[in-house]
């Protein structure tokens, strides 16, 4: 690992992809064009048509492109939106928060705290315990049934690609 290695509490790595000059295409090997949108461009889906909305399994949500674990399904709730909602994160440690001012309003962008993608907005009108709603787009996520564990494509994989 580089002098940038970082792991967060629950012991994932949290290392940059590639750092500030990585190649963002090699990063988008094997997403699909929506996913690269959203995840690379900051784009959003239309609401009430992500894949995930409407699901209610038992399990983990990941980045889609890095696979880092980001929320347990008993943290979804229907909030109404018509996008995938949260009220915390399996570790706030995978989540950055930036300041976002696109779209003549301000909002708090959510990215993948390893690979910088792009994942949606938190709002501060969510259910207890939190009082968070953090409003994802379904391309940026990947779900993982119960038992099953997302792979892990961190900076050192990524490297080796």
């Amino acid at each position: 690992m580089n002098d940038t290695a970082k792991t967060s509490a629950l012991g994932y790595d949290l290392t940059p992809l590639r750092g500030e000059a990585r190649d963002r295409a090699a990063d988008a090997a094997g997403l699909n064009a929506e996913e690269r949108r959203i995840l690379l461009d900051h784009g959003t889906e239309r609401p009430g048509c992500g894949l995930l909305l409407d699901n209610k399994e038992t399990g983990l949500y990941a980045c889609n492109l890095c696979g880092l674990p980001l929320f347990q399904s008993g943290s979804k709730f229907e909030s109404g939106t018509g996008w995938p909602s949260f009220f915390q994160p399996v570790d706030p440690e995978h989540i950055r928060e930036l300041r976002d001012v696109s779209h003549f309003m301000v909002r708090t962008e959510t990215r993948c705290a390893r690979c910088d993608g792009h994942l949606g907005h938190v709002f501060p009108d969510g259910p207890p315990p939190t009082g968070h709603r953090y409003c994802m787009n379904s391309a940026a996520l990947e779900f993982f049934p119960e038992g099953e564990e997302p792979e892990q494509r961190t900076a050192e994989a990524f490297a080796d690609a």
